[in-house]
């Protein structure tokens, strides 16, 4: 019995996220399928990308990660199974795994037309070539069954933050359900380039010289998230609409 996660842009609406799980289960019965959440941004391959690596850590090996965020659906991007870390991503390639699957030689294109279901839409490649590739491998497959092997994958460009001298730039990838503004800046990264000196982080008009441990603490806080990313939030509030930040926006941490 293999467990697999879902991840997508389809929301609720439609019988998408459904049609995928009846694919799923028609060819491995015993699957347990976890949805992780639908309401990525639509088409927001970025935000998928963070996504991904907030949450796969967290389920046991041999998991297989389903990923459909899949703008250029029926277009030339290949199909893949990324094998990383003793799990399976399974999705488009369009950079959707770039974090979690950083540095790893074990990519496979899915192009056995075996794998996939007999009728083929140019729109619908969750359902066709994606679900039955991940329900395979959570029956046992191995991805070199698949296809050939490859070591060229799309990466996404700018999606670490940047060091010019005394200033540490990075941006707002995400917004949560209440409004927190979650940034690319890993705390880590953070405090590896402070040292444990003063420091000021600005976004917009609000700027801070600490970190908060948690909502509470302030009207406007500025935080490390449980996803280990800089986030900022608003006690009892939305910071997305509080502010007017919108995503892609700077924030600067700045050495005095």
């Amino acid at each position: 019995m293999g467990v697999i996660t879902l991840l997508t842009d389809f929301g609720v609406k439609d019988p998408y996220v459904g049609i995928m799980k009846g694919v799923i289960l028609g060819i491995d019965p015993g699957a347990v399928i976890v949805d992780i959440t639908h309401e990525v941004e639509p088409q927001d391959v970025r935000e998928a990308a963070f996504l991904v690596d907030d949450y796969w850590r967290y389920f046991p090996p041999g998991t297989v990660h389903l990923v459909v965020v899949d703008p250029t659906v029926g277009s030339a991007r290949r199909p893949l199974i990324v094998s990383a870390k003793g799990h399976h991503f399974v999705g488009p390639d369009n950079g959707v795994f770039t974090l979690a699957a950083q540095n790893t030689p074990d990519i496979h294109v899915i192009e056995n037309r075996n794998f996939m279901l007999p009728e083929m839409s140019s729109t619908f490649h969750g359902r066709d070539i994606f679900s039955p590739a991940a329900a395979r491998l959570s029956r046992g497959f191995e991805p070199y069954a698949f296809g050939r092997k490859i070591t060229d994958p799309v990466l996404l460009d700018g999606i670490h933050p940047v060091v010019n001298g005394r200033t540490l730039t990075g941006d707002v990838v995400r917004f949560d359900r209440f409004g927190n503004a979650i940034t690319n800046i890993k705390a880590d990264v953070l405090m590896s380039f402070i040292k444990d000196g003063p420091f000021e982080i600005t976004t917009g008009e609000h700027s801070f010289t600490t970190l908060s441990k948690s909502y509470y603490e302030g009207e406007v806080t500025c935080l490390t998230g449980s996803s280990g990313y800089i986030e900022f939030g608003v006690f009892r509030g939305d910071f997305r609409q509080g502010t007017g930040t919108r995503k892609g926006d700077p924030v600067r941490v700045t050495l005095p």
